[in-house]
């Protein structure tokens, strides 16, 4: 899921014909390597990642197929690398959105999680979050993608935290006894409402979370 202001997821071996040392050259190879990762972030994102082969990636980035070694060791290898692409991309959205100082920290927190029903209402009811669609398919099957799933989520669950934190500092929020477990509780409940959507193809498990989501943040009483 990617959040822009209103809404707002390994060294390469060496290869037979390796481009040029060059500036020029390392640009090439950046936007080659980041072309098969968005390639496969798509495919993957529609269908799993046991379904997709590489030859279906390789395709869809127009990148002939001897290449793929040349900046992943395996499969896996690049299954943790595009994980680690999108955390980065959706970080960067979510850090903007929760820096936004003009809005109280509870304002921030209801934009961030109504953001995730107008994304899925663009998207037709896809699925749009990767973390949503590859955390019970790839967990059993591949540590390193599954410690990328958790590092990423962890990350994700300490900005809440932080949010939340300065909720009850600004005061649009009330004292909390456990800012972490909160945040921790609001992330896995719209994780879960996330595949209630797909299944449902409806934003109504979404608009179930917010409900409870407004509950959960109500503002202070005075």
């Amino acid at each position: 899921m990617q959040l822009d202001g209103r809404s707002t997821i390994i060294q390469p071996i060496m290869s037979k014909h390796p481009e040029p040392a060059t500036a020029e050259g390392a640009e090439a190879r950046h936007d080659t390597r980041d072309r098969i990762l968005a390639a496969g972030a798509e495919l993957i994102l529609g269908r799993g990642f046991s379904a997709v082969g590489l030859a279906e990636i390789l395709g869809r980035a127009q990148v002939p197929k001897g290449s793929f070694y040349y900046y992943f060791a395996s499969k896996e290898d690049f299954g943790a690398a595009m994980l680690e692409r999108y955390f980065q991309d959706y970080d960067a959205g979510v850090v903007s959105l929760f820096n936004d100082t003009r809005l109280t920290a509870r304002e921030r927190l209801l934009r961030y999680f109504t953001a995730w029903i107008d994304l899925h209402e663009r998207s037709a009811c896809e699925l749009t979050c990767l973390a949503v669609k590859l955390s019970g398919e790839v967990s059993d099957l591949s540590e390193p993608m599954r410690k990328v799933l958790s590092a990423g989520m962890k990350r994700m669950v300490a900005r809440i935290e932080a949010v939340i934190c300065a909720g009850v500092a600004d005061g649009s929020l009330p004292p909390v006894a456990d800012a972490h477990a909160l945040a921790e509780s609001l992330y896995g409940m719209w994780m879960g409402g996330a595949l209630q959507a797909k299944a449902h193809r409806s934003t109504s498990p979404f608009r179930s979370c917010l409900a409870q989501t407004e509950a959960l943040l109500a503002p202070p009483t005075h």
